[in-house]
């Protein structure tokens, strides 16, 4: 078999160039990460998870007309996708406060907002990730006053579609990331979703005990990370336990 050519590798994933021009194999990692990689750990199955569970939420997408960067699936850790041209940003949509805007804003976690508030963060790892306005982000030229307008129509779509989702088996959709990359067709360009949608990406509360089903259980030291993403799946009739072969995370130093 031929040695693939890498074409990026962050926290959790690799790209990998495809097989036809304009697209790219997207391997999931079984790496977990936190605190901008300052707390890392393997978590073995964690990929076979996250592959799965985002081919589950980016087929809905585009099943109901969001376009995301999805083709199909390849096998149990690597995902056919479309090339885009990633904005530099991560939308945030957040239902209830935790997280950072509890810390910033005095919000006490668990407070459900009066409406989901849309957030942009500069993607730079050295920095931190900063929160950035709409005025920073035109400015500078990460996007144009359309494509923000666009992002937060699509954001606030994928928030109704994973919402409900959620809802349907017991889970309360806190807030979730995504990020945005732009496409042509011909001269015309198109702003899709890409990267990926999982439980790294999200926050997911039990909606009867606020147990944390998301990456927060690694963050915080709240159980096993693989228990919660496992159940996630499980409740969303993605994959049977016995298919993801995870085991408890390894910490590494």
């Amino acid at each position: 078999m031929a040695r693939r050519k890498k074409v990026y590798e962050g926290k959790a994933k690799i790209l990998y160039e495809g097989p036809e021009p304009g697209t790219l194999v997207q391997y999931f990692k079984d790496d977990a990460t936190a605190f901008n990689a300052e707390k890392r750990a393997t978590v073995e199955g964690k990929g076979v998870l996250n592959n799965r569970l985002s081919e589950f939420f980016m087929s809905g997408l585009n099943a109901i007309g969001v376009p995301t960067h999805f083709i199909r699936r390849l096998n149990m850790r690597e995902q056919l996708i479309r090339a885009v041209e990633i904005i530099p940003l991560e939308v945030v949509v957040r239902n209830v406060a935790a997280g950072s805007i509890s810390k910033r804003l005095g919000i006490e976690e668990g407070t459900a907002l009066p409406r989901p508030i849309v957030e942009f963060y500069f993607k730079n790892d050295e920095l931190g990730d900063p929160m950035v306005s709409e005025e920073h982000i035109i400015a500078f030229g990460w996007a144009t006053q359309q494509d923000l307008d666009d992002m937060v129509s699509l954001a606030l779509r994928v928030n109704d579609f994973l919402s409900g989702l959620m809802l349907g088996v017991g889970i309360k959709l806190v807030d979730f990331k995504i990020e945005i990359g732009r496409i042509w067709d011909g001269d015309y360009m198109r702003l899709i979703v890409a990267d990926e949608i999982s439980p790294d990406s999200c926050r997911l509360w039990d909606i009867e005990t606020g147990q944390k089903l998301d990456k927060d259980v690694f963050r915080r030291d709240l159980g096993n990370l693989a228990d919660a993403y496992t159940e996630v799946a499980r409740r969303l009739g993605v994959m049977p336990q016995r298919e993801t072969g995870v085991t408890k995370p390894t910490l590494i130093n």
